[in-house]
């Protein structure tokens, strides 16, 4: 079979595929090396960065937040081979629930962005494609924009991505993002008014730009 079937997503950083791992269908994340840079430069970058989202991964599932089992890192080559979620993404269901599940994952959502901020793990790309719903549980994917970043910025600049993705992608429900603050409120270590005032700073600067 032709290798490009296997590709399921290409972006400007990384391509997606799916391949047979030990007899298990898995997700093979490879980051793509870049002509225009020098080729040590890029191999140490590619390594870096594959080396970085890995830990954040890991980090992120110590503190109670699902993401994709990691089965191998290949550091040189810039790919992670990891568990792929048979569950749906959030962006493809949150229109369908019921209102009583669309609050309650909504909540949790929140809950688990706040479980990330307590312990300074910023996600970089929160949208509702980067979450699937699989056995009830959010888990949450691509950490490839991602840092440690303590800053109350950082974090505003995180929740804000995902009010904007709701407000596009989910116009019709963009009050949801009021329920993913009452859970990350209720999760948060500390002042969530903080956050919540970054977040309505950031908005005023995008309108007075």
């Amino acid at each position: 079979m032709n290798e490009k079937k296997h590709i399921i997503y290409k972006g400007a950083e990384a391509e997606i595929k799916l391949e047979t791992y030990m007899g298990h269908t898995v997700i093979l994340k490879k980051r793509i090396p870049k002509s225009y840079r020098i080729k040590q430069l890029d191999s140490f970058l590619i390594s870096t960065r594959t080396k970085e989202e890995t830990k954040l991964m890991t980090e992120s599932r110590l503190y109670g937040v699902s993401i994709p089992i990691i089965y191998d890192v290949d550091l040189k080559n810039g790919v992670i081979t990891m568990e792929h979620l048979q569950g749906r993404r959030v962006k493809d269901i949150l229109d369908k629930l019921d209102e009583p599940k669309r609050v309650r994952i909504c909540r949790e959502i929140g809950i688990a962005i706040a479980r990330l901020h307590n312990n300074n793990i910023i996600h970089g790309d929160i949208t509702t494609s980067n979450m699937i719903l699989m056995d009830d549980r959010i888990h949450f994917i691509d950490f490839g924009l991602g840092e440690k970043n303590s800053e109350i910025e950082a974090k505003g600049v995180d929740l804000h991505v995902l009010k904007e993705a709701i407000d596009s992608t989910h116009p019709r429900y963009s009050y949801c993002f009021k329920h993913v603050l009452e859970g990350y409120s209720m999760e948060l270590h500390f002042d969530a008014d903080r956050i919540v005032k970054k977040i309505n700073e950031i908005e005023k600067r995008g309108r007075y730009r």
